[in-house]
């Protein structure tokens, strides 16, 4: 049943750009050929992931970590282990790596996709994330704790994250949240 939601969904899921119509289509594509394995690591090539886009609506913050394994500045996110709720494994993945409890969801459904290269590490051999995101709405001032995944973490003004990365997954995002924050 879950599996039918998350279909659901991503065909749901409205992409504006042709990058993000393309990473439907591949999504759906590995969904629908690989259901068996699509959701752990067992699929060496390429597996879903999920991650959270946390933004404070009151100061237009957005928390950011420093990934250690790929030295760059990211949102929270990791491995789905077999889980098919997505959304599930965003918050999960967003209280491991911050500590953050109070997340509400800041628009129903899918914020963004991406797939991304993950390079070679410590036998683990280069494949794709296929990243579901979600985004929440958090208050910044809520007590928070960093993992051992990260080096740092910052909650940045959104029209400063470009001091910090120049990543076109972590652009677009910022893009699509300052249009979610002005129909506030």
């Amino acid at each position: 049943m879950q599996d039918l939601l998350l279909m659901q969904i991503l065909k749901q899921y409205n992409p504006n750009t042709e990058e993000e119509r393309d990473y439907k289509y591949k999504m759906l594509q590995l969904f629908e050929s690989k259901k068996e394995v699509a959701f752990t690591r067992q699929n060496i090539q390429a597996h879903f992931t999920a991650s959270a886009w946390i933004i404070d609506s009151i100061s237009r913050n957005i928390l950011l970590l420093h990934h250690k394994k790929l030295n760059k500045w990211l949102q929270p996110g990791g491995h789905a282990d077999g889980e098919i709720d997505l959304e599930q494994v965003s918050r999960t993945e967003a209280f491991e790596e911050t500590g953050l409890k109070n997340l509400a969801l800041a628009k129903h459904g899918i914020f963004d996709i991406d797939i991304h290269e993950i390079p070679e590490f410590k036998g683990v051999p280069q494949h794709y994330h296929y990243d579901v995101r979600f985004a929440y709405f958090c208050n910044h001032e809520e007590k928070t704790k960093i993992n051992s995944e990260s080096n740092s973490f910052q909650w940045i003004e959104i029209g400063k994250v470009k001091d910090l990365t120049n990543e076109p997954s972590i652009i677009r995002m910022v893009n699509k949240t300052r249009t979610l924050l002005n129909e506030l």
